[in-house]
């Protein structure tokens, strides 16, 4: 993932779910109260997601759509890192970019 991008690290050790991280992010970059953003599990269910993402589990990285945006979730050494691609365009599409995608 690019540093170009908005982004956010989950350590390993840090007691933060990835589900909380990536509202976190969107709100902070979209500069909006994390409360008034569209809740998380119309679009993607937060346990699963939290599970998923686990980097002990093998997971390597996810992708979705989420208020406009591309969220991206890689596992790295020490966590996670998610990142936000450029906003989808009026229609909804994002250019060359899958609605769901996942590596294990």
């Amino acid at each position: 993932m690019t540093s170009q991008r908005p982004t956010t690290s989950v350590a390993a050790t840090e007691d933060r779910r990835t589900s909380t991280a990536v509202v976190q992010l969107v709100a902070r970059v979209d500069e909006v109260d994390p409360v008034a953003l569209e809740p998380l599990y119309d679009t993607i269910d937060p346990d699963t997601l939290d599970s998923i993402c686990d980097p002990d589990s093998g997971f390597q990285s996810l992708s979705f759509r989420y208020e406009g945006w591309l969220v991206g979730i890689a596992a790295t050494e020490g966590g996670l890192e998610i990142e936000l691609s450029e906003p989808a365009s009026p229609d909804g599409a994002v250019a060359d970019a899958p609605d769901a995608e996942s590596s294990l």
